[in-house]
């Protein structure tokens, strides 16, 4: 198994931020973390990743606990890309991706083939081989959170974290970048867990859906079932309905949703 944890709780101050969070992933699954701001998702991927000490509970890579892993030992199994990652404006696309290697190259190996090929696919695959030497102050938001998701892939783990990965890019790029995801596991066996805010693209792509509420985990399934369930309704404080795409294709649905008034 990839990926898993027994319960986590995450204490912030005095507040749980997550409460008993579990998680258990097939190899080249794609799970969607979704849930109100706040609700503990960003918390969730940075426990995963192991960026973070639990009060209580354990993720496990593979099988061994992370606690007892490197950080060079974690990043050859596991990406992880934050919300707001940085780097210096100065810095090339090329340079940002050829980062993504360093768990493999480490201070004394010289890069070689195998690490170009990587490179060069990770920049192929977000459309930004063209784009390679521009600085990262040269690029719309879009393209930046493109090149921080090809340094991701130039690492090719077998688990890739990602928080919000289509922040800040228009419609175009956004589903550019969800067939990217769906690709990278049906085709290379990525294993995927991915916060999300939007509904319709979390049900769309992701075989198994994550709902958290408060840091508790309130969902934990197939996005059909979740459609049918009434939580998102009830956890976004919304009305809608659920609409089926298209018989015969994956559960894909379509959301119409208004806020509840609090008035």
């Amino acid at each position: 198994m990839p990926l898993s944890c027994s319960p986590l709780t995450v204490l912030y101050g005095r507040r749980k931020a997550l409460n008993g969070f579990t998680l258990s992933l097939e190899k080249g699954e794609i799970r969607a973390l979704i849930g109100p701001n706040g609700s503990g998702k960003s918390t969730a991927l940075q426990a995963l990743a192991g960026l973070i000490t639990p009060a209580a509970g354990q993720t496990s890579i593979e099988g061994v606990a992370v606690a007892s892993m490197s950080r060079r030992a974690i990043a050859k199994k596991l990406a992880f890309l934050p919300q707001q990652p940085s780097a210096p404006d100065e810095m090339t696309i090329a340079q940002l991706v050829r980062q993504g290697r360093f768990p493999h190259v480490g201070l004394f190996r010289s890069y070689d083939r195998k690490d170009e090929e990587a490179i060069e696919w990770a920049l192929e695959s977000t459309g930004l081989t063209s784009l390679a030497d521009r600085t990262l102050q040269e690029l719309s938001g879009g393209e930046r959170q493109r090149a921080w998701i090809s340094a991701a892939l130039a690492q090719e783990a077998g688990i890739l974290l990602l928080d919000e990965p289509t922040s800040f890019l228009d419609i175009g790029y956004q589903v550019e970048v969800l067939d990217l995801v769906h690709r990278l596991s049906r085709e290379r066996g990525v294993t995927i867990v991915m916060a999300i805010h939007d509904i319709n693209q979390a049900i769309a792509v992701s075989d198994r859906i994550s709902l958290l509420e408060r840091g508790e985990l309130r969902f934990n399934g197939e996005p059909r079932a979740l459609a049918e369930s009434g939580l998102i309704e009830k956890t976004f404080r919304v009305k809608g309905r659920f609409v089926e795409v298209a018989p015969g294709k994956p559960p894909h649905f379509d959301v119409e949703l208004t806020r509840h008034s609090d008035a």
